[in-house]
């Protein structure tokens, strides 16, 4: 689609399309890298996009948690359970 300029040239209208990233692995959430990888899914607890292959595991290693819950929620509950504080800071630049 497109719409006639004042000088009589045509522009395009198209819109500029950003993508979503994972909430995870920050990487675009593009459908040729996700089509056969399993998709993508919406965590039940930040609410954040995130690739299939970034949500935690259920009780098979291969089938994914029920209500669908993204590695990062999933590793904030296990702190807060074992009522321990997981660290943003890596181990390596500590020592």
């Amino acid at each position: 689609m497109s719409i006639r300029n004042r000088a009589g040239e045509w522009e395009p209208l198209l819109l500029g399309i950003e993508p979503e990233h994972c909430g995870v692995c920050g990487k675009g959430l593009y459908r040729n890298h996700t089509m056969l990888r399993g998709g993508w899914s919406r965590c039940s607890i930040c609410e954040d996009f995130v690739h299939y292959s970034c949500l935690a595991s259920g009780k098979i290693s291969y089938l994914k948690r029920r209500p669908r819950v993204c590695l990062t929620c999933d590793a904030k509950q296990l702190a807060t359970a074992s009522g321990n504080t997981v660290s943003s800071v890596p181990t390596e630049l500590t020592k």
